[in-house]
């Protein structure tokens, strides 16, 4: 018995470009590609014979498919969206859920969880289980179990002059003088791990024991001359002023007495101290600018701290607190061999606009600064 061949469908160049394109997407979900084709190739003017054979479905698949794009277009390839069974929590529940999240935790916890949610509702007639809980957080987008820190820093518009003030130091070296960044970094942990570290290997990454041995605590202060890149370190017994003074008195030592010397350096006690600043006065051959408050990062010897941590404190392993110390001078030996300035960009716009949208009146300029 004949069969009359199917009409063949009729794409606007748009329909295909989008139907094609579902075809491509690794994300649309293989009935819908499926169906795709069926209307691809019903474009080519293919019989639904031949088109369920090979796309591999019954001869119905093929006509529904095809009437429902000439019906509806690319949006017929897709389910409508079904009712499915009533909500159990309606609108009241689900923002009793959000108030309870966004609420401060009970007393003796420092972060609500899906379970003690549950649990608090609980006492209140509502009897939501965990997961119901973590679906309609998941659906407000509110995550208890989260934190990003943040830092507020009040408007001071003396903050964009020391900004500025720093910057203009790196930008432009004063002739004459030994421009030194200075800062100590504090509680610095000597660990051993209890069993010896798997180096990595084809295949295999480094296996590490995750019991360790404390062997106390180092502290050391840095200098970096910002125009080599190199850098001093020293352990100190204690971040005090008599400490920073020492330290100081042998930087003057171990620099050419014809050149001064200019600190950048933060606002720590040891640096501000009735000691430090006597001492100072007492020294005019040192001067000092400071780096504006909660803004330490403008000092560039930081750079130099991180760099410490990510490649030796951070995997380290240090039998004592000597050997911490001695591989803290390894490293700033190696460092110093292949030493340069760093380079670095401070962008102080954004801050500006929003120091600007609270105060009409003019505020000091900023500075974009390479160093």
């Amino acid at each position: 018995m004949a069969h009359c061949a199917a009409v063949p469908l009729t794409l606007s160049r748009k329909q295909e470009r989008k139907v094609r394109t579902i075809v491509a997407s690794a994300l649309a979900g293989q009935a819908v590609v499926r169906r795709a084709r069926i209307v691809l190739l019903a474009a080519e003017g293919l019989p639904n014979a031949r088109i369920a054979e090979r796309i591999g479905c019954s001869l119905p698949t093929v006509r529904t498919w095809r009437e429902r794009f000439r019906r509806r277009g690319v949006p017929g390839l897709f389910d409508r969206r079904r009712r499915g069974r009533p909500e159990t929590y309606g609108p009241s529940e689900r923002l009793a859920v959000v108030a309870t999240a966004t609420s401060a935790p009970p007393e003796g916890a420092s972060v609500w969880t899906r379970t003690s949610i549950a649990a608090h509702l609980a006492e209140r007639g509502l009897a939501p289980s965990a997961s119901t809980v973590g679906r309609i957080l998941a659906e407000a987008k509110v995550r208890p179990h989260k934190v990003r820190g943040w830092l507020h820093r009040a408007d001071d518009p003396a903050f964009w002059a020391q900004a500025g003030a720093v910057c203009r130091l790196y930008l432009n070296l004063p002739p004459g003088t030994l421009l030194v960044s200075v800062d100590e970094k504090t509680g610095i942990q000597a660990k051993s791990r209890r069993h010896p570290t798997l180096r990595a290997r084809p295949g295999r990454d480094e296996r590490r024991e995750f019991e360790y041995r404390r062997h106390g605590t180092v502290s050391i202060i840095a200098a970096m001359d910002v125009a080599t890149g190199q850098v001093i370190a020293q352990r100190i017994e204690r971040n005090n002023s008599a400490a920073f003074i020492a330290f100081l008195r042998q930087l003057g030592q171990c620099t050419d007495p014809a050149l001064r010397i200019h600190l950048v350096m933060d606002n720590g006690s040891s640096h501000t101290s009735k000691a430090t600043r006597a001492w100072l006065a007492a020294h005019p051959r040192f001067t000092v600018t400071h780096t504006p408050k909660h803004a330490s990062w403008l000092n560039i010897v930081e750079q130099w701290f991180s760099a410490l941590t990510r490649r030796l404190l951070r995997r380290g392993d240090f039998a004592s607190r000597d050997d911490l110390e001695a591989q803290i001078t390894a490293y700033t030996v190696r460092y110093n061999r292949t030493a340069h300035p760093y380079r670095w960009h401070y962008d102080a716009e954004a801050d500006h606009a929003r120091y600007l949208a609270r105060h009409p009146q003019p505020a000091p300029d900023t500075f974009t600064q390479a160093a």
